[in-house]
Order: C-alpha cells, then structure tokens, then sequence
C-alpha cells in the first residue's frame, strides 16, 4: 500500500506552483483530481510544444492525474465541486486571491461543513497586506525577494534558470499538506492554511538575508563562483571544457595545492593562505590556477582533484543530465505515457524500502470527466448548467 492510497485531492491548480505540489502527492499514491478551464484548461498546457507536441512544464507536473474540466462560473460546475469535495481530504488551489471566496467557496465554512478537510491556497504574497492582490509570476517574485540582485555577474543581474519561487512554494504546499494529514490523524480536524511564493523563496535566503541584515553590506555577485569561498566556482582546462572545484576548509587547500596544482608554495603565500584572502584575491589565484591546467584536459584536472579528495564537477548541458551515468547506473529513469506517446521521467528524489513512485499518465484535458462526473452522480449537461 502507498503512503498517500486513499487520499483524494481536488487541485484548482494551473501553471507551476500547485501542480508541482500535487504531482509529489500523487506521486505517494493520493487521488488527485485536476479541475480545468474547459476548451483551454492549464495554461501550462500551452507553453511550449517541446514534448513531441506537449508543454515540458506540464508533463514534468501533471503525471498520475485526473483531469476534469469543469465551468467553475457556471451552477452546474459549482455543483460539481461541492460533490467532489464530499469525500475529498484535501482542496489545494492557486487561483486569483480571492477568486475561491467569490465562488462561494471560503476555505473557513469549507473546513466547518467538511470537518476532515484540508484547504491550501497557494499565493504570491499570501493573504492581506499591500500586495495580496498584486499579480505574481516566478521572475517577479525571484526580484521581489532579493534572489537577483544576488545572482548573476558582477554587471548583470539575473534570475534563477528555473522557476525556483514556484517550486519552493510547491514543496512547502506538499510538506504543508502532509504535515496537515498527519495532524488529522490525530485529532481528526482538517485545516486551512496558506502558501506564499514571497516567504516560500524567502526562506531559501537566509544566508544572504543575515549577511546583508547584519553584515552591513550586500553580498556580492559572484557569477558561477562562490561570493564568499574560494576556490569554488569554475576553471577552464586545456581543452577548453570548464571544471568546477569547490575547497571548504585550509586542509583542503593544503592538499590542492600539493596534488593538484604541484606547488606548495601556494599553501603558505600571503595572498592566499586563509579563505577570506583567497576570496579577496580571487581573479588573481583564479589566473595562477587556470594557468597550471592549461595543458591539462578535464579529465585530467578532475583525476587530480579526485585524488586529492576535493569535491568537483563537470558544467553538463542539459543533454548530459539526462544521459548521466550515475542515474542510469541507479536505474532512476521510467518511461511514463502521455498523450502524445511515451516519454522518459525521473521517479522521485526519494527513495524508502518498499514503497515505489506512482508513474501513471499525463492526462489529456478533460480525459476523466465523464468518469469522474458519473461518480459523484452527474452527467455533462447537469455540470454545463
């Protein structure tokens, strides 16, 4: 039996954050039910077509789902809902604030007519406040929380190449919900909670949002190094491929020296023998340490670094992610039906004994309803009224 079998869960979701959420549910066995717009459905669905014809954002977030379309404005769609949330454990949405309320749907008389239910609305500022009504995609909540002004070189600013306010949001939804299942299984009372994309991503800055708070000034924009550890960052080799190497502590640095760089002189150098003078003078140890690779190919820096025990990487592209050695050798891709053919999917980040992912299908918009409608015992005129 999976974790999550016998949760259901109605998601008035759309773009990245909730379903991103609920995927890791169903992915734990849970029911999830996805509600669409009919015609368009999740405009998610239209990013891209890079999927032999799918958007990569929706089949990345919508395997093992239900998808019902149903006309949420319209009596006969009201109606359904309600039906669905007879027996649902959990209602996840991130529609407009305010939008569920205006429905007729506030989370609070929700939770007072179905006691076990557990109502999450994910926000980009959450509820009250300036901006709660201010409209909030990935980029901008990324601005609004710090996150570019510490990204990017010391010239160009620049967001996270993906959506990271979205996802943070969405793992803090998931942990959120089970955290609420859990709490409903011992006092057998739902919740209402909420999720904001502003204080999800918030979260993740602590450390620069201490430095700065505290330190008195702004932590640096680095590019691809660290702002405040060197070396750690990436080193261009002879035969023009990058390696990135990152040193931790003065042993560490002791044996750089020795075994990769072959000159001990290094260690006891006045410019560089404490972190903060190495950050300090990181252009110039950067040229020296580029200079000794310079007839070395990457392969054979990174034989040294690993013989010298230091942590490194290759700058892979995002083709040699998914041919990487070590999740073939791990076994970690499955091959996962869509609409438009089988595609490959990696299972879960985790991995518990006895328990595997759910890997079912990408729904096509409005596959189940029918089903799921003569379930609840409606048919498709009643929910169009």
């Amino acid at each position: 039996m999976l974790p999550l079998e016998g949760v259901t869960v109605i998601a008035l979701e759309q773009a990245i954050a909730v379903p991103f959420a609920t995927r890791q549910l169903a992915d734990l066995g849970a029911r999830v039910i996805k509600v669409e717009r009919p015609g368009s459905g999740d405009f998610a669905r239209n990013y891209d077509t890079t999927v032999n014809g799918m958007s990569s954002h929706f089949v990345w977030c919508n395997r093992s789902k239900e998808s019902i379309t149903l006309d949420l404005k319209s009596d006969g769609g009201k109606e359904a809902l309600s039906r669905l949330l007879e027996d649902a454990d959990v209602l996840i949405q991130n529609l407009a604030p305010g939008a569920l309320e205006r429905m007729g749907f506030d989370p609070q008389e929700l939770t007072n007519k179905y006691k076990k239910l557990i109502v999450c609305s994910l926000s980009g500022y959450g509820k009250g406040g300036p901006y709660e009504h201010k409209k909030a995609y990935d980029l901008l909540v990324q601005c609004e929380a710090g996150l570019v002004s510490i990204t990017g070189s010391q010239d160009s600013p620049s967001k996270a190449g993906i959506s990271i306010a979205d996802i943070a949001a969405g793992m803090y939804a998931y942990t959120g919900i089970l955290t609420a299942l859990l709490n409903r299984f011992r006092t057998g009372k739902g919740t209402v909670m909420e999720v904001s994309m502003l204080e999800a991503l918030g979260e993740w800055m602590g450390y620069p949002a201490y430095y700065a708070a505290y330190g008195g000034t702004e932590p640096k924009r680095s590019g691809a190094s660290h702002s405040t550890i060197y070396p750690y960052g990436p080193f261009q080799c002879g035969d023009n491929k990058t390696v990135f190497i990152g040193l931790q502590n003065e042993r560490e640095w002791k044996s750089f020296c020795e075994l990769v760089l072959g000159d001990v002189s290094f260690e006891k150098d006045e410019r560089f023998n404490s972190n903060s003078k190495r950050s300090a003078n990181r252009e110039e140890l950067k040229s020296l340490i580029e200079d000794s690779f310079k007839d070395l190919t990457s392969d054979e820096v990174i034989e040294r670094v690993e013989a010298a025990k230091i942590a490194n990487a290759r700058l892979n592209n995002m083709k040699d992610f998914f041919e990487h050695p070590q999740l073939a050798a791990r076994n970690r891709w499955e091959s996962v039906q869509t609409p438009v053919g089988e595609i490959g999917a990696l299972k879960s980040p985790v991995t518990s004994n006895g328990i595997d992912s759910v890997m079912k299908p990408v729904p096509a918009l409005g596959e189940h309803t029918d089903l799921i409608l003569e379930e609840i015992g409606m048919h498709k005129d009643m929910a169009r009224k």
